[in-house]
């Protein structure tokens, strides 16, 4: 980490150093430096010379995969349960089984499936569970391997965790896919269930709730809706002891006081913790660097708007320099002769915005909570609305 500092620390005297060799010395020193000579022009440091974030994994395991690469794996799992009284949801998890709700095959002996490419196939309906509103799906004439979705537990389910969801709301819209967090995890009757904010409308029943492992972790229901905007998921391990044969109930035990935990009895720290922990601790340690860099960097532009910039910058913002990045915010021009000096600046902004983001998006893979990662870059002045 203390290499990968020193190179952040460096961004600006790579990206600042002009001609002459003395242009960013001077310029943190608030004197106005001499323009290049007519037939000198700054060099600049080619980008890719700046040393990155390193995209660490923990040790042993495999590096996390972004929305896009979990939404592009889940989606041929998934399917549409057309009956003779509307539709619904379902998704395969193993070759030949699928996981739904009760309330989308009630009243039927078997039911269509309409697969991703748009083929059907027929499936029985061998196990339910009314009082949990799940119900086994098989089928009747199994053929070629289907894509089968990973199962998780309740147990790595905590407040804030990003969740998608994916199914076909209204019976129209096959395989839509929505985004939301974790807002609590309730017990209605006998039933564990997620409550989240994530959209679902009638025909998303009996989808999957993914987490940004990939697993399942809920089977989202409209049977449980108790008011508007309050949305469901049935806990996965209740499907999973209706597949095995086992009782369904769940022990279960409230939201801890600090409304970040919650566990079944006998859940230790999970593989998924672990990560999120290690993840929230790099997060913070990159954050740290990039806030030195950027004190720099206000420095500098302060330099800048009043040696080398004919103009004025509009707006608020918690740091200077973020008027780089928002449009019409500074206003002018350079001061003629000085035009390299505002390009290397704008050079250095944007590779301290890269870094950033990249920094952002290694948090979000490793689950860092939403709520985590803003707290973090407001601790260090960086919370600037174009990271996420």
């Amino acid at each position: 980490m203390r290499s990968w500092t020193q190179g952040l620390l460096l961004i600006l005297a790579v990206a600042l150093a002009g001609a002459g060799g003395a242009g960013l010395a001077l310029w943190m020193q608030g004197r106005k430096p001499a323009p290049a000579p007519p037939n000198q022009t700054p060099v600049l440091k080619p980008a890719d010379s700046v040393p990155a974030i390193q995209h660490e994994t923990p040790a042993g395991t495999a590096p996390a995969s972004s929305t896009e690469d979990i939404v592009a794996k889940a989606m041929p799992a998934v399917v549409v349960v057309e009956t003779s009284s509307g539709r619904g949801s379902a998704f395969f998890v193993d070759r030949n089984r699928l996981i739904t709700n009760h309330h989308v095959v009630v009243g039927q002996s078997y039911v269509k499936l309409r697969l991703s490419d748009n083929s059907t196939v027929d499936a029985r309906i061998p196990a339910t569970a009314p009082d949990y509103d799940l119900a086994v799906l098989q089928l009747m004439q199994p053929g070629p391997d289907h894509v089968f979705l990973p199962l998780g537990t309740v147990q790595e389910v905590r407040q804030g965790q990003e969740v998608l969801a994916i199914g076909t709301p209204l019976g129209v819209f096959q395989n839509t896919v929505t985004r939301g967090i974790v807002s609590s995890l309730r017990q209605v009757d006998k039933v564990v269930v997620l409550q989240t904010d994530t959209a679902l409308n009638p025909g998303n029943s009996g989808g999957p709730l993914i987490n940004h492992a990939g697993r399942v972790i809920g089977i989202n229901t409209m049977g449980f809706r108790g008011s508007q905007g309050l949305n469901f998921a049935i806990a996965i391990d209740h499907a999973k002891a209706l597949m095995e044969g086992r009782p369904l109930q769940l022990a279960f035990a409230p939201p801890s006081n600090d409304g970040m935990k919650i566990l079944l009895p006998g859940a230790g720290v999970s593989e998924a913790d672990r990560i999120r922990e290690e993840g929230t601790k790099r997060y913070a340690a990159q954050l740290a660097a990039l806030a030195r860099v950027s004190d720099q960097m206000e420095s500098a532009f302060a330099s800048f708007l009043a040696y080398d910039w004919d103009g004025k910058v509009v707006g608020t913002f918690d740091r200077n320099f973020y008027a780089l990045w928002e449009k019409d915010a500074l206003q002018g021009g350079p001061v003629r002769g000085h035009e390299a000096r505002t390009a290397a600046l704008r050079q250095a902004a944007d590779q301290l915005r890269s870094q950033l983001r990249d920094a952002e998006e290694q948090a979000r893979r490793a689950d860092v909570f939403p709520g985590t990662r803003r707290e973090l870059r407001q601790r260090y002045r960086l919370d600037f609305r174009g990271w996420e």
